[in-house]
């Protein structure tokens, strides 16, 4: 448990630090002291091996991959193939990546309904924009009410049931 919960933690932070490379969203000075100071030690080297290429973080998801999978590895010391790790792990990151997005949402939400002018609200916003933008085209506001965060997390729920029914998790 404390493998998987610091494994998380640290794999979370990673994604976080790719997803604000996608989105180019920079980060309060908080969150970027906080994300940059947890992650430096693993992407700078990786940084080294795997440069950044089409404007985005390699290492940082590289980085993410490479802690679930030493997650995974010890997790799973009880005589598993090393193939039967490595797809675990690809299994597990794609995981980690839809949890991550909910809880994106969630946090939106709660600052919609708590206080939208917070300061972090705008970069929560900005980070859940490419994933609302296109449902927002498509699904109008109810009563002022914008639905698409709902349709976005029933959807990401959709994709961890398929994923979870692939690999037989």
């Amino acid at each position: 448990m404390i493998v998987d919960t610091a494994a998380g933690v640290l794999g979370g932070v990673l994604l976080l630090r790719f997803w604000m490379q996608v989105t180019r969203v920079r980060p309060p000075a908080s969150v970027a002291q906080f994300t940059f100071t947890l992650s430096d030690w693993l992407v700078r080297p990786l940084r080294r091996i795997v440069p950044g290429m089409g404007g985005y973080d390699w290492a940082s998801l590289l980085g993410a991959f490479l802690v679930v999978l030493a997650a995974s590895s010890i997790l799973l010391l009880a005589g598993t193939s090393g193939q039967a790790v490595v797809l675990i792990a690809v299994v597990r990151l794609l995981d980690w990546i839809l949890y991550g997005f909910m809880g994106l949402l969630i946090i939106e939400v709660i600052f919609s309904w708590v206080n939208p002018h917070a300061p972090l609200a705008p970069f929560v916003h900005a980070l859940n924009d490419p994933l609302l933008r296109p449902l927002r085209r498509v699904i109008p506001p109810v009563g002022g009410l914008d639905l698409s965060v709902l349709v976005a997390f029933i959807l990401i729920q959709i994709a961890q049931y398929l994923l979870r029914q692939v690999f037989y998790i």
